[in-house]
């Protein structure tokens, strides 16, 4: 499996390092209008979410390519008299992952640097120390020792704040390191496939949506879909890979494709929709992996539900710890999986997604 020079890593590099927790995504939000004002009309739902749509030969079917523009984070739930700065998570965190990890308060007149802290091991008796602690006895510190310091940095009640990681190559040919891979590496494909149909003839109408607030509810991807009312659904997503010690039946292998998921406990894929995906794998010659997942959830869970309901699919960039500051994935899949959702979208016509509903039969 060989990447396409014409995915832009440039662009993930720039995904991956802004900033946009849920409910302020408007980093995220500025990267995609740059990108994609070229290539359809932008519209933007009440919570903040931006699509764009391209008109192909025809109307209908309208194809909706998901991708969330947010990342998990924290938001600033009080400020100490010593300085330190009280956090509520926003989205799924792991306590293992967080202790003395670097991050950003993005306050009202920037970012302001700071490190997660808690008592040290030292101060703890020895049956606390193995014990997971929980965020609500976790810190930001930034430096400061009383709260007038914090509040002349301009930090409030409410703000955000998130990782702050280095995005880098790794020397292992094609492995990416770096921050909010679940969803940058979705939203990079959003722009790439809706920048790679510009000038092409397509059957049907493609609308990109950078949703919002996924990582608290799938609310973006329920406002969004009010506006681009879905004949057909593809998510793009950063999936969990398993390719780590203790995983024996493993289905999101770094380097082996883009995976296709049949089932999470929010949403099952049409059938349909997916042996059309794997129809166009194979007449592309793309590697692809199917998964099962017992738990997790993504914009499909809302999106699949729209109205009467919408035949929706997840694609995804298989990733590895993702939920943490640093995720690894491999740049062939991604270009793989952009490859995948373009030659999809030139498939999908209007007799094809009829024929994902039509239930008159069998």
């Amino acid at each position: 499996m060989t990447a396409r020079p014409d995915c832009s890593m440039e662009l993930l590099k720039e995904l991956s390092q802004a900033a946009g927790p849920p409910g302020s995504e408007g980093e995220i939000r500025g990267i995609v209008r740059r990108e994609l004002e070229p290539a359809g009309r932008l519209t933007y739902d009440r919570l903040g979410s931006i699509l764009c749509e391209k008109q192909g030969r025809v109307e209908h079917p309208r194809v909706v390519l998901d991708s969330h523009l947010d990342e998990v984070g924290f938001m600033v739930q009080s400020i100490s008299n010593e300085g330190k700065l009280a956090m509520v998570p926003l989205g799924g965190w792991w306590g293992h992952v967080l202790l003395g990890q670097r991050v950003e308060v993005m306050a009202g007149g920037g970012k302001i640097p700071g490190v997660i802290g808690s008592t040290p091991p030292h101060f703890l008796a020895a049956d606390q120390r193995d014990k997971v602690i929980g965020i609500d006895k976790m810190y930001v510190d930034v430096g400061a020792s009383e709260s007038s310091q914090v509040e002349a940095l301009g930090i409030r009640l409410g703000d955000a704040v998130v990782p702050r990681t280095e995005f880098m190559k790794f020397p292992v040919p094609g492995i990416l390191s770096g921050k909010a891979f679940d969803n940058r590496a979705g939203v990079g494909l959003m722009c790439e496939v809706l920048l790679a149909l510009r000038g092409k003839a397509h059957p049907n109408t493609v609308i990109g949506v950078g949703s919002v607030q996924e990582e608290v509810g799938c609310r973006g991807g329920a406002t969004s879909s009010t506006l681009s009312a879905p004949d057909v659904a593809v998510v793009l997503e950063a999936t969990p890979a398993d390719d780590l010690p203790g995983f024996e039946d493993r289905q999101a292998i770094l380097g082996k494709g883009p995976q296709i998921r049949l089932f999470d406990p929010t949403a099952i894929s049409n059938r349909r929709l997916v042996e059309k995906v794997l129809e166009v794998a194979g007449s592309c010659d793309i590697p692809l992996q199917q998964a099962v997942r017992r738990t997790g959830g993504t914009d499909a869970k809302t999106i699949h539900g729209h109205g009467a309901g919408v035949p929706t699919v997840v694609i995804g960039v298989p990733s590895r710890y993702i939920h943490t500051h640093v995720s690894l994935l491999h740049w062939d899949d991604y270009c793989a999986a952009r490859n995948l959702v373009l030659e999809l979208v030139l498939a999908l016509d209007r007799e094809t997604v009829s024929g994902l509903v039509d239930f008159s039969q069998g």
